[in-house]
């Protein structure tokens, strides 16, 4: 049964240089045919695909506040009104420092909004400049603060490092400001350079200065550590926690558990299917308006390939994957499965094999994506 909700608001007023996320600037968009086709895609998608009742909805983008006053009211009455997030439900919305100002806040926390995910990414108005990020390091203690005396209790930020001209200082600077901000939660994510983004053209060109692997180790490196001194639980790779304030809906992720995806370019995961919808605004309406699902991408995961997906995403929890839960789901011991594998890295000192859990070591943190690959196509 599916579990979770994710929602997709693809506009921004202004696109950074490293996204490629499915975006479109607002200006001149049909938001309000948008909402109304993604309400229909909700209640078509709880008649075919039932869930229970959802433990956590996330509404991300793009900026979904960067909807206007109406149609930020308009969005959440759908959800309300369609998904009846219930008192227990994690409800976060990301927001973004420089269009969410205390009406909108007040918005958000009126409609039930219970956690907010904020783009902050540096606290180096330079840094802000080169992602072409349009808010600056003075709006986001102002957005914070707001929030807080509103009654927001449950906030993350995000932060990137290996950007181009970051240097540790600059990182070290970000992490100090963003623990003088009390909050309970911070992301913290490297810089991939997507081809199909600014930064990805001009590092196709040679123009992109990027600090070397080192550097970006020793950031990640410190960020850890900082943040453990500072009573942050590290509970996933690049996730860190006050106790009790883990992020629910990413953890449903990492526990390959089932979720809606709603919205142009949305992915979701229903009965073994995964799916992408179609991106451009225009082919999503149309679909919508001519009854049908508006996916694109339908794929029918094997047992196999769901065995590799529980262990490559659970991974990436600190508590690793645990081995009575990948038997109650596949049936089969995790040894059974990936013995060679699971010997390999536990001899070169990335992954800890215990009786309760497969894991990833320290070093492993950092070797991470390599850890993942062995998992990959092996069945």
């Amino acid at each position: 049964m599916v579990k979770a909700a994710y929602i997709h608001i693809p506009f921004c007023e202004q696109i950074c240089h490293y996204c490629d996320f499915n975006k479109f600037l607002i200006e001149g968009q049909p938001v309000d045919d948008y909402l109304d086709a993604m309400e229909r895609e909700i209640e078509k998608m709880l008649k075919e695909y039932p869930a229970e009742p959802l433990g956590t909805i996330y509404i991300g983008g793009g900026t979904p506040t960067a909807l206007d006053y109406v149609q930020l009211e308009r969005m959440l009455d759908i959800v309300n009104i369609n998904l009846k997030p219930g008192v227990d439900t994690e409800f976060t919305v990301e927001a973004n420092p420089s269009v969410t100002e205390r009406q909108k806040l007040q918005i958000l926390k009126e409609a039930g909004v219970n956690r907010l995910s904020i783009g902050v990414q540096a606290f180096q108005d330079s840094l802000l400049t080169a992602l072409n990020r349009n808010h600056r390091r003075n709006d986001v203690a102002r957005m914070i603060n707001e929030a807080q005396t509103i009654g927001f209790k449950n906030i993350s930020i995000d932060l990137m490092f290996g950007l181009p001209g970051q240097t540790l200082e600059m990182f070290k600077e970000s992490v100090s400001l963003a623990l003088q901000l009390n909050v309970p939660h911070v992301s913290a994510y490297s810089l991939q350079v997507e081809k199909q983004t600014v930064f990805g053209i001009r590092d196709k060109k040679g123009q992109l200065s990027l600090p070397g692997e080192e550097q970006e180790s020793d950031m990640f490196e410190y960020l850890i550590d900082t943040l453990k001194q500072n009573g942050f639980a590290q509970y996933e790779i690049s996730n860190f926690a006050k106790p009790g304030y883990e992020s629910r809906h990413n953890q449903m992720y990492w526990k390959n558990e089932r979720y809606y995806g709603i919205g142009a370019g949305a992915h979701g995961y229903v009965n073994d299917i995964r799916y992408e919808n179609v991106k451009p605004l225009p082919h999503y309406i149309r679909k919508i308006n001519e009854g049908v699902l508006p996916q694109r991408i339908v794929t029918r995961l094997e047992m196999k390939d769901r065995m590799e997906e529980e262990v490559f995403l659970g991974l990436r929890k600190m508590d690793g994957v645990n081995k009575a839960r990948f038997y109650e789901k596949y049936n089969l011991e995790i040894e059974e499965v990936f013995s060679e594998q699971i010997d390999k890295l536990t001899a070169e000192g990335l992954l800890i094999n215990d009786r309760k859990s497969i894991r990833l070591t320290n070093r492993g943190l950092f070797l991470g994506n390599e850890v993942f690959q062995e998992f990959i196509g092996v069945i």
